[in-house]
């Protein structure tokens, strides 16, 4: 029996495509490709890529998806039972490092520390309250100085205006009227094309861990890889929108034509 390596390569062949072309029409780089026809794993990485490139090619071949993850498991000695994808999943986010959302996170608390300091130091500053206005013709009083505010007589008196002051808190600028804004984020490696009222904003594989944002009256996303990217629509998380391999095209807003 042809190995699992042989097997890809002939039915390829007898499609009469390079791996060129086989690449282009899946959207997977063709020298992960030539890996797989060569049972080089390593160059791939971790196995649950290697499973989800085997069933996206093995889709396009017209071979068995799962017999072919079946036989990876087997030749490899490597079962998800072992190995979980969450695992694989935690260990590659630990590797790239604190993601770009806790950053964004700690900016906005930063900002809103300095809103509140600076609305506190405002109701405690002279000048700072509202003062009664002298009556009609009467001249306010050369000598009289200004009076100093009392402090407070505990912490939660001190707390009282600060919390009034910065109740309402900075709210995001809406978007104009039948605009959609997407975020990508990608949780592993995956191809992807975006195309933003009609032109290629877009295109290629990015690593995980990266995250980009795009605005538009109508906004096209095809993904290679679509269990490696989470999206966002205005906000709203949508998650994964497949399984990892899956070639998924999404266009927003929904239902929308491209």
């Amino acid at each position: 029996m042809p190995s699992l390596g042989e097997q890809f390569r002939a039915a390829r062949e007898a499609r009469g495509v390079t791996l060129s072309e086989a690449a282009e029409r899946i959207h997977i780089r063709s020298i992960y490709l030539q890996a797989i026809e060569e049972e080089d794993w390593p160059s791939i990485g971790a196995a649950v890529y290697v499973r989800g490139f085997l069933r996206t090619y093995a889709r396009f071949l017209g071979l068995d998806p799962e017999g072919s993850v079946a036989q990876f498991n087997d030749l490899t000695g490597i079962h998800p039972s072992h190995v979980p994808v969450a695992a694989e999943t935690a260990s590659a986010a630990a590797r790239s490092g604190p993601s770009v959302w806790v950053w964004l996170g700690a900016i906005v608390a930063v900002a809103l520390l300095g809103i509140v300091g600076y609305s506190f130091w405002q109701l405690e500053s002279p000048g700072g309250g509202k003062a009664a206005a002298p009556a009609s013709g009467s001249p306010a009083p050369a000598s009289s100085p200004l009076p100093t505010p009392a402090a407070p007589a505990s912490p939660a008196e001190a707390s009282t205006p600060v919390a009034q002051a910065s109740s309402p808190g900075p709210s995001p600028l809406p978007l104009p009227p039948g605009v959609e804004s997407v975020t990508l984020a990608w949780t592993a490696p995956s191809w992807v094309r975006v195309v933003v009222d009609g032109k290629v904003a877009t295109e290629g594989t990015f690593a995980a861990s990266t995250v980009r944002t795009y605005q538009g009256r109508s906004i096209s996303v095809r993904l290679g890889n679509a269990g490696g990217v989470d999206v966002k629509e205005n906000g709203r998380d949508l998650g994964a929108l497949g399984r990892t391999g899956d070639v998924v095209e999404r266009i927003f807003p929904t239902g929308s034509a491209n």
